[in-house]
């Protein structure tokens, strides 16, 4: 019977990909993902055909009210929702101000706001800079040794104050993944909303909002093979009682388009929808989990012995994500002997989770090593080999 990486048509799918024509491997999708060329394609389409806003009587506008009701359309499937649950905006993090100034208005001083230790700063700053302006109170969730989610000090800290609890389901920085059902469950528990980062989890791992409980997630197509664009699920029982900030003309109907701020980025929408088109065709996450899987595994079990890994040791409760260091090597250093070797990485200090830092204890920068589907078992022994000669004088 064939292995995962074996049954996989890896070659398949990279022809579809002008990015991936050369002998440089891209091993930087934790940070944004190469695209497939029938993404652009329906990109520049979009530019050519449908440069209209949406209520006009000829064929642009037509085509562009046709491109965002398919990416509501198609958004509510990749994510479990209803199209009426979907908004979009220009990036996640944008999104998230937005949504997340929207729920405060309902919020009073001292109200309490829960993050965690495994948070993507476009988790926690929005909440943050409300905390400033409205008086009300951020708490941060810790880790334990592991790096996994303390769900006992998610417990002890929530309180009838407490008004959301906002989580990374995958970390962006060590892969590390969080029970999402069960935070929601206890966000719910204390009358809580659940607000998800799925933006590192949705590149990986197949997603239901209602298998969840989520109330809201977010997440970004650019890290999962498509443009630039923020996308939301917002439970309509949640989004029904909001007050959004829009432009006074805005309908109301459907939930999810009065959320939004301004003109819907028609070219990007149908960027998406030649994204969700792709992902179909390949077989899903069905077929995607066990291959990535299988390739984060034969990297784990070939690290050197001089390479610290930063996160969890085995493909259990993580995505196949990877931060990592080596003796007597600065990351700026490290990052560089693999470029050399053709691999595309770099090095950073935080990665955006600035909690997560302080905790993992390596001092400098550290080298983010992440696979996903196009990426191949050679370009897996690639990095290793690159990471076995990666030595002072090396």
């Amino acid at each position: 019977m064939p292995t995962a990486i074996e049954s996989f048509p890896v070659a398949a799918v990279r022809r579809r990909y002008s990015s991936l024509q050369q002998e440089f491997a891209f091993l930087d999708a934790p940070g944004g993902s190469q695209v497939p060329d029938e993404v652009g394609t329906a990109i520049a389409e979009a530019l050519r055909e449908a440069a209209a806003n949406l209520g006009a009587g000829y064929a642009s506008s037509r085509r562009a009210g046709a491109i965002l009701e398919r990416a509501e359309q198609g958004a509510a499937a990749l994510l479990g929702g209803t199209p009426e649950e979907i908004t979009f905006g220009p990036n996640m993090t944008t999104l998230n101000f937005a949504l997340s100034r929207t729920a405060a208005r309902a919020m009073q001083p001292g109200d309490e706001i829960l993050t965690t230790a495994l948070d993507h700063d476009a988790g926690v700053a929005p909440w943050l800079a409300l905390a400033e302006d409205r008086g009300l109170v951020v708490k941060h969730v810790g880790i334990r040794p592991d790096t996994t989610l303390d769900l006992d000090d998610l417990e002890r800290k929530l309180s009838p104050r407490t008004r959301v609890v906002a989580f990374a389901w995958a970390s962006n920085a060590i892969g590390t993944v969080t029970d999402a059902a069960r935070v929601c469950e206890l966000a719910h528990a204390a009358g809580a909303l659940a607000w998800v980062d799925a933006v590192h989890y949705a590149a990986h791992e197949p997603i239901d909002v209602r298998a969840i409980g989520a109330d809201v997630l977010l997440c970004s197509p650019y890290k999962f093979f498509g443009p630039h664009l923020g996308v939301a699920f917002v439970a309509s029982e949640v989004s029904s009682t909001w007050r959004p900030y829009k432009a006074r003309p805005t309908p109301d109907r459907p939930l999810g388009r009065r959320l939004a701020t301004g003109t819907f980025p028609f070219e990007a929408l149908a960027g998406f929808n030649a994204t969700c088109d792709y992902l179909q065709s390949i077989g899903g996450f069905e077929a995607i989990v066990p291959y990535e899987r299988a390739l984060g595994q034969r990297f784990l079990d070939g690290l050197p012995d001089h390479v610290t890994l930063y996160g969890l040791p085995t493909m259990e409760g993580r995505v196949p994500t990877f931060l990592v260091t080596a003796a007597g090597l600065d990351g700026t250093e490290l990052a560089a002997h693999l470029v050399e070797s053709g691999l595309g990485v770099w090095a950073g200090d935080t990665w955006y989770a600035l909690d997560l830092y302080q905790r993992l204890g390596y001092a400098g920068t550290a080298v983010r090593i992440g696979f996903v589907h196009y990426n191949t078992a050679d370009e897996v022994d690639r990095a290793l080999s690159a990471l076995a000669s990666a030595t002072r004088g090396g």
